[in-house]
């Protein structure tokens, strides 16, 4: 079971369960120790991030801090941006 206690705001995440499996998302809301709130720009916008379990999620080492600063000031979030940050993250092989 993983725990959320190594979870940030901003952190990059793969979903391996669902029909979105396969994407990459950064983490924007942690609601508790078996849910997270993550959004994609594209599929899933920052108006309405999608909410996922942290079982069906592979966690990244990455962490966008600039993202975790934003939210902390309550600055808004914009879909564009957030794709420009997983741009490199979704490269097709």
């Amino acid at each position: 079971m993983e725990i959320t206690d190594d979870l940030r705001i901003g952190q990059v995440v793969k979903s391996k369960a669902g029909r979105d499996k396969g994407r990459i998302f950064i983490i924007v809301e942690i609601i508790d120790d078996k849910y997270v709130r993550i959004c994609d720009g594209e599929l899933r916008k920052v108006s309405k991030p999608k909410l996922k379990k942290v079982k069906h999620l592979i966690i990244y080492n990455r962490v966008f801090e600039e993202i975790e600063a934003r939210i902390g000031k309550g600055d808004k979030l914009n879909n564009a941006y957030i794709r420009r940050l997983l741009e490199p993250y979704n490269i097709q092989i």
